[in-house]
């Protein structure tokens, strides 16, 4: 995998880079996201399908994805990127999982794309949690001011590397002020600190809004069993007799007669769930 740095200083070894393949892996991974909970959670409202995949697909759930294959290793670099540590920056390590993607997309198709994330995804230990900073600034800044929140961004270089820093404004007054070795997480750190201040809370407390939990249902009373369902079978599909029972004694009370039971007949079983016709996956 070649990053644009690379690209730049030795184009006479790879004068191309992996951007176009970053984008085209970013939208595949989309649509596999929306597809997966579109099915999986038929419940969900839209906001929480749209906060679940932001999880699924934000920069650090990418970058665990990609340390688990050790991605780093086999990416080219700038001579400057790489001494200031950018074989680990997760904003790079995201980008070229993105990136394999959306190689894994061209030449195999969509359905090997498809289960290549997901199946890497569920062996993750826990769901990486979701720093879409940005996204809850702009819910907080238009409930309180009215105003869309933007960010004047700017970089320098720094020794070997190149440091971005970013402010962020809701009409005229700046609200915070983040430093990122990437556009991006600078404009993140900018908004984490401005949530800061407009709600007094930690990072560690601004998150998504869990989606809703579903109402627990009462109990069902117990249903009476089929008694010739447990009966075994003579061999000619007619349930035998069950052994006489004896009826337990009651202190003062005559002994009751025990009533044969009736066989009833059994119950086709019941459809077999739906699969996708796909990828041969149940539907729920």
């Amino acid at each position: 995998m070649t990053h644009s740095s690379f690209a730049n200083e030795s184009p006479h070894l790879s004068p191309r880079d992996n951007e176009r393949l970053e984008y085209l892996g970013d939208a595949v991974l989309q649509l596999i996201t929306a597809e997966y909970l579109y099915k999986h959670h038929p419940g969900a409202s839209e906001g929480e399908l749209t906060q679940t995949r932001s999880a699924m697909v934000n920069t650090n759930t990418l970058a665990l994805l990609a340390e688990q294959l050790d991605m780093g290793a086999y990416l080219y670099l700038g001579k400057g990127i790489a001494k200031g540590g950018g074989r680990n920056l997760k904003s790079l390590l995201a980008n070229m999982f993105e990136a394999v993607l959306g190689a894994v997309f061209l030449d195999a198709g969509y359905d090997a794309a498809y289960h290549y994330y997901l199946n890497r995804y569920r062996s993750l230990p826990s769901p990486a949690q979701d720093e879409n900073f940005k996204g809850r600034l702009q819910q907080v800044a238009q409930e309180r001011f009215g105003e869309t929140p933007f960010y004047d961004s700017e970089g320098a270089r720094v020794g070997n590397h190149r440091e971005y820093t970013s402010v962020v404004f809701a009409g005229a007054e700046p609200l915070g002020t983040g430093h990122g070795p990437t556009k991006q997480e600078a404009e993140q750190e900018a908004a984490r600190i401005a949530l800061e201040k407009l709600t007094g809370t930690s990072s560690a407390k601004i998150i998504a809004k869990p989606a809703k939990t579903p109402r627990p249902r009462s109990p069902r009373a117990p249903r009476t069993p089929r008694v010739a369902a447990l009966l075994p079978s003579d061999g000619n599909g007619v349930a035998s007799q069950p052994p006489a029972v004896e009826p337990e004694a009651v202190p003062n009370e005559a002994p009751q007669a025990v009533s044969e039971p009736v066989a009833e007949t059994p119950e086709p079983p019941p459809p077999a769930p739906k699969r996708s016709r796909q990828f041969g996956e149940p539907l729920e």
